[in-house]
């Protein structure tokens, strides 16, 4: 059990709340978690880098000289690899780097990325984010007053809030997502996880490890 000192948005404690990571995930797997932030890493590439071949360069492909008697070596077109403004030997073609691991191991992997992130204390609560319209400097004089200016951060919030999320894509080092797009790249690329205190409670039930029936 991890207890968490609830905090306002002046950095003031008004509280504390009782999390079990344990109740997230029993256990933490490095390999899955590797496994997975490979998976999203992978699948953010572009895959649309190209080269030109011996077909697509401009050039005619009229044997350069006669095969024999010039005292040269053998050459055929001027598209050639070896010769200058020749096609690629190696041609790279546009491809796809796109794959997906099984549901349950993504799922698996989300809950331990959060539950490790309580257990090594990475997880400031806030008891909310009152925003009526988007203000930067409101939320960075938050993040300040938090200690995580500077801080490469992961602002949960329980539902979309466009305030919040518009107020934070304007600084460099802070990623704003609700608790249902949590992914354990999302989770664990940030040294801090900064939760409203709904966002907490959200992650509790939604991410909740299922029970084991024993046979």
């Amino acid at each position: 059990m991890v207890t968490l000192p609830i905090y306002d948005q002046s950095g003031a404690e008004v509280g504390k709340i009782d999390v079990d990571p344990a109740a997230i995930a029993p256990r933490v797997s490095k390999q899955l978690l590797h496994d997975a932030v490979v998976m999203y890493m992978s699948n953010l590439r572009q895959g649309t880098k190209k080269t030109k071949g011996r077909g697509e360069v401009s050039g005619s492909t009229k044997k350069m000289y006669r095969q024999k008697g010039t005292g040269n070596a053998r050459a055929g077109s001027k598209r050639a690899p070896q010769r200058r403004g020749g096609g690629h030997a190696m041609q790279l073609r546009p491809r796809k780097y796109y794959y997906r691991m099984p549901r349950k191991a993504i799922q698996l992997a989300t809950r331990m990325a959060i539950a490790s992130k309580l257990a090594d204390g990475q997880v400031v609560v806030i008891d909310k984010l009152d925003m009526a319209a988007p203000k930067t400097k409101v939320l960075a004089s938050t993040l300040k007053s938090l200690g995580l200016e500077g801080v490469t951060t992961l602002v949960t919030t329980g539902d979309y809030s466009s305030a919040v999320y518009m107020s934070g894509r304007n600084i460099p080092s802070v990623q704003v997502t609700r608790v249902a797009d949590l992914n354990a790249l999302s989770v664990l690329r940030p040294k801090r996880m900064l939760v409203t205190k709904e966002a907490l409670e959200a992650i509790q039930s939604h991410y909740k490890a299922p029970e084991v029936v024993a046979s």
